[in-house]
């Protein structure tokens, strides 16, 4: 779909970009064997994706920040470009506004991710804990030494009643351990239901972090870690037999007390098959998924005897995950597995790869795979479960024409290869009709920079 987007009438003219691809084609070699050159990326108000060698000029400087200002003005969050520049100079120019079905993503600078499903989030985003039947407080776990502690330290603190955590027992949906009952019984940050900054000091002195009130106790939501399709379709959540926190993203069972000021501290009901009821995990707020174990309980915790586990990264690892291709894996067959969730097909110089060892597999949900690489693109249609499906423009091509796209997918990708350059757009709407979604707009724009230096 085309379009002229109005009020950004600025940023559609072919001046305005002039410097930004002149400083994206600096280095350009391909003009100058007397072959068509290509450009992609992004331009957000607050921020680039452009790839270049050397110092930005101060010409190309003020053509992003002249576009970042007329976004702004427009109200636009950003906008992505690809650009085919002929040896003589005579250019296509192609603008992709932003669209609520496209997610933007790291490696896709022109596109993004089509989103097929509102609201949908990968799997992994999804899991729920398995549950530890037999998991039991820590020895170190002691109500009273805690309570102790705690008076000492915060003497005529104002603390909740047992209505109060009852209360908030309710509206979480989890029974308090014991710990976190007496942690509020002492304290309830808010003393009478009136913010105290120095009461909320002296608490958060005498736990070791910055504490919420009982008001504020919540569970971590997985959805909020989500980092986007791109990078969560191509992760699995295992937990080891050993490890003391579950691999999850969230859990209604981690329920976040208090931070250091970024990451969040969460006593945690649902341990992995190593754990302690009511250990103290950190939610680090730079990772996606698991966490970190702290402390066995809220009682080692206040009195500083802390311990780590380093989350278990083998859940990236075969059979849940596996890469095949050039320094990886060197055939379908040695990656399928009743437990493979995600296919990844990377670069391969040799015969490309059919699909049929892992035909019909019960968990495979996710399969990316270079353009090219394919022996038959239709097998795609055997993979049954598939929720994100990213492949090369031809394969695409393949499925749509043979109507083998499958139906389950929620969200899908197109890998973008020189010769793909600005027809993606279209092909991307195709898969977005499936659906019934929104249609990606596009403005093409021509102009000239004259032949390569």
């Amino acid at each position: 779909m085309l379009d002229q987007r109005p009020p950004l009438s600025s940023v559609s003219e072919f001046a305005t970009w002039e410097p930004v691809l002149r400083l994206m084609l600096a280095c350009d070699t391909d003009r100058r064997a007397a072959r068509s050159a290509r450009v992609a990326g992004r331009i957000s108000q607050y921020g680039t994706s452009l790839a270049y060698r050397g110092s930005m000029s101060s010409t190309a400087r003020t053509a992003v920040e002249d576009i970042q200002r007329a976004l702004a003005r427009g109200g636009v969050q950003e906008i992505a470009f690809r650009a085919e520049v002929q040896p003589d100079g005579r250019t296509t120019l192609g603008l992709v506004w932003p669209s609520s079905v496209v997610e933007p993503a790291l490696g896709y600078p022109d596109l993004g991710v089509l989103v097929l499903a509102d609201g949908s989030l990968a799997e992994p985003w999804l899991r729920r804990p398995d549950p530890v039947p037999g998991a039991v407080p820590a020895p170190s776990a002691d109500p009273e030494l805690l309570e102790r502690t705690l008076r000492e330290r915060l003497p005529g603190a104002v603390g909740a009643t047992e209505e109060e955590i009852a209360a908030a027992e309710a509206r979480l949906g989890v029974t308090l351990s014991d710990e976190l009952k007496v942690l509020y019984r002492v304290t309830r940050v808010y003393p009478g239901g009136g913010f105290d900054f120095e009461e909320a000091d002296r608490a958060g002195d005498a736990v070791g972090c910055e504490l919420c009130s009982l008001e504020h106790l919540y569970s971590v939501d997985a959805a909020v870690r989500h980092p986007g399709w791109d990078h969560g379709a191509t992760h699995a959540v295992s937990t080891a037999s050993d490890a003391a926190v579950q691999g999850l993203a969230g859990s209604p069972g981690w329920i976040g007390f208090g931070s250091n000021g970024g990451d969040e501290f969460a006593v945690d009901l649902t341990p992995g098959p190593a754990g302690y009821f009511g250990q103290v995990i950190l939610v680090d707020h730079e990772q996606s998924l698991g966490a970190e174990l702290v402390a066995d309980s809220l009682t080692d915790f206040v009195l500083g005897r802390m311990r780590e586990e380093r989350r278990d990264r083998r859940r990236d690892e075969l059979p849940h995950v596996a890469r095949v291709g050039t320094g990886c894996l060197e055939s379908i067959q040695a990656a399928a597995h009743p437990a493979l969730e995600v296919l990844t097909i990377g670069a391969w110089d040799g015969t490309p790869f059919s699909l049929a060892p892992v035909t019909g597999l019960p968990r495979l949900r996710t399969l990316t795979a270079m353009p090219g690489t394919l022996a038959d693109p239709l097998e795609v249609a055997g993979l049954t479960e598939l929720e994100f499906l990213e492949l090369g423009a031809h394969e695409w091509r393949v499925l749509l024409d043979a109507g083998a796209v499958p139906r389950t997918l929620k969200a899908a990708a197109i890998k973008v290869q020189d010769q793909d350059h600005l027809p993606v757009v279209a092909l991307a709407n195709e898969i977005l009709a499936l659906w019934d979604r929104p249609e990606i707009v596009q403005t093409l724009l021509a102009g000239d920079l004259g032949p390569a230096a």
